[in-house]
């Protein structure tokens, strides 16, 4: 009985190695994103320099501009999200990454240790796609009245609301630290 449950246990333990395929999926789907995100740049630099010379498709294209480069940049977070998770899941499921840990030049923020770790530093990321987001949206809304510019002014206010309570807690982690 006692070799039967051993042998189940370290099934069990092997088990987390399946966590290497939403590492991979997550990985790949982080450089898909980038690609896009890129994709939409070079888009907005294209159509640029056809019509730099012609003022009246230049209104259009300046707000339709604002637009793919907000979406690039969201593109570009979300990319971040899927990044930050993917190494941080096979960090703590699968094998620490010494050549981060031992690389000077490493952000810190690829790094992680805890489960608390890992959703604090998605939670971050994710705070910003949504801001992101919230601007897209904002840019592209028709206000047709006061009361369209009191909702935006609320949203601006929880957004300013949400990015100092998130550096309020990077300000606590830092002092953790010390």
């Amino acid at each position: 009985m006692h070799k039967l449950e051993q042998i189940f246990e370290r099934i069990l333990w092997e088990s987390r190695l399946l966590v290497i395929l939403a590492v991979v999926a997550s990985i790949v789907a982080s450089l898909v994103l980038a690609l896009m995100g890129t994709y939409d740049i070079i888009l907005v630099v294209s159509e640029f320099l056809h019509v730099v010379s012609d003022s009246s498709a230049y209104e259009v294209f300046h707000k339709d501009a604002i637009t793919h480069i907000i979406s690039a940049i969201d593109s570009y977070l979300i990319s971040t999200v899927l990044l930050i998770f993917g190494i941080g899941i096979y960090e703590l499921f699968i094998s620490k990454i010494d050549y981060a840990e031992n690389d000077v030049r490493s952000s810190r923020i690829l790094i992680v240790h805890s489960l608390d770790q890992l959703k604090d530093k998605l939670a971050k990321v994710i705070v910003m796609v949504l801001i992101v987001t919230f601007f897209k949206h904002g840019v592209s809304f028709k206000y047709q009245g006061v009361l369209d510019l009191l909702y935006l002014s609320i949203g601006i206010f929880l957004i300013a609301a949400a990015i100092y309570f998130l550096s309020k807690s990077h300000n606590g982690e830092e002092k953790k630290e010390h």
